[in-house]
């Protein structure tokens, strides 16, 4: 496991893009996991910045969603969808038959579950896995629990992500309260993965993820289990975190 310590948000995104965009030019076909919310968009405005100067080119490149509500078309602009085309793939040449979210206006629950997982495994799995990392611990949708989900699935969202999530909506009881979110068997099987964390709320949340115990009470603890995983954090988000709590020799700062 790798930490890139950086100074703030804006260093954060570029770097994050760095590891992104080196994904794309070594493989121009690669398949890449995408994650919604705040902490992902500088990110993909620095994708779109250097895909405008000529520097990067998403005609092969093909991507698969985290999640999406449950109950938003994509036409509604509190939708994954909407977000997606606003923050990122408006900005750039992805061709849309290569874009992929789960369906949140579908009437079929299992049906749709068992559909994206599908789409997701005819891809041939996902090469560089984007994640933020909730406040909570969760991961995609992905929320604490008693047991770590494997596929797809649609999950009742916790007080806590519909509070953090409130922001974006009118007020907190316009957050839908059902979404749609794949696996933790998914994140896990993705070649790597590339988590970005900014922020002191996050803070408590990035320790356990790294050095408390493997639980899905906290889902991205399970994270410490993967072969290949990034971090880039600011030093807020780092702030709980000394060097010398890593007593496995397994993690790498930078």
């Amino acid at each position: 496991m790798r930490i890139y310590s950086v100074k703030n948000y804006d260093e954060m995104s570029r770097k994050a893009a760095n590891i992104v965009s080196a994904q794309i030019i070594l493989k121009p076909d690669c398949v890449l996991g995408l994650a919604t919310g705040s902490t992902p968009e500088g990110l993909y405005r620095q994708l779109i910045e250097w895909y405008q100067k000529g520097d990067l080119d998403f005609a092969q490149v093909r991507s698969v969603n985290l999640d999406e509500y449950k109950g938003l078309s994509p036409e509604n602009e509190q939708s994954y969808h909407y977000y997606m085309n606003k923050n990122l793939f408006n900005g750039i040449n992805i061709k849309p038959e290569n874009t992929h979210l789960p369906d949140g206006m579908a009437k079929d629950e299992e049906k749709e579950c068992l559909r994206y997982d599908r789409v997701v495994k005819m891809m041939g799995g996902v090469d560089l896995q984007i994640l933020g990392l909730g406040e909570n611990g969760h991961i995609g949708f992905n929320e604490p629990c008693e047991n770590f989900a494997k596929g797809t699935h649609c999950i009742r969202l916790t007080d806590s992500t519909i509070t953090a999530n409130a922001r974006f909506f009118e007020n907190a009881d316009m957050v839908p309260k059902y979404a749609f979110s794949v696996g933790i068997r998914t994140i896990m099987m993705a070649k790597k993965i590339l988590l970005v964390v900014s922020g002191k709320a996050k803070a408590h949340a990035l320790y356990q993820t790294l050095f408390g115990p493997i639980n899905p009470r906290v889902p991205s603890s399970i994270l410490q289990l993967h072969p290949d995983v990034t971090i880039v954090a600011d030093k807020d988000a780092l702030s709980h975190i000394d060097r010398k709590d890593d007593k496995s020799g397994d993690i790498y700062f930078y």
